[in-house]
């Protein structure tokens, strides 16, 4: 029977046993830096679309993209790390609800078109988001 051994550099060894002993601190600093990439671009779309397209003088007092953020990396139950991008509640208004409003922007209702700023961020920012994770990735592995 043939028998094959690979030797693996002894610097290669460690900074694969540090960086797996770091890993729960070096995901969500990875996520979050791409999450902020994502976040400018749906900030960005959404400040295109509001007041646009519309027959009467705009209402928007700002809120709206003023509640939009990203939350802190966090481990779900299934073992994963989250970043999401959303709507901080409630409005100050105590009228509707940001996600409420976001959701009639980006698909419309009876007699307002649809202008959607989310799902064109998620595809525009997508190879920028895997660019900025890659790099911060690599940053962290030279940190170790």
């Amino acid at each position: 029977m043939a028998r094959c051994e690979i030797r693996l550099p002894a610097d290669f060894l460690d900074t694969m046993s540090k960086l797996a002993d770091k890993t729960d601190e070096i995901v969500p600093r990875v996520l979050e830096a791409g999450g902020k990439v994502v976040l400018a671009r749906v900030r960005d779309n959404l400040q295109n679309v509001i007041g646009k397209g519309i027959r009467f003088k705009a209402r928007s007092t700002g809120e709206l993209l003023s509640s939009l953020g990203l939350s802190p990396a966090k481990l779900d139950r299934n073992g994963n790390y989250n970043v999401k991008i959303g709507f901080r509640e409630p409005r100050l208004d105590k009228g509707k609800s940001n996600a409420m409003i976001a959701n009639i922007l980006e698909y419309g209702k009876h007699g307002q078109p649809p202008k959607p700023f989310l799902k064109p961020a998620r595809t525009a920012s997508r190879a920028a988001c895997i660019k900025a994770m890659k790099k911060k990735l690599e940053e962290e592995v030279a940190r170790i």
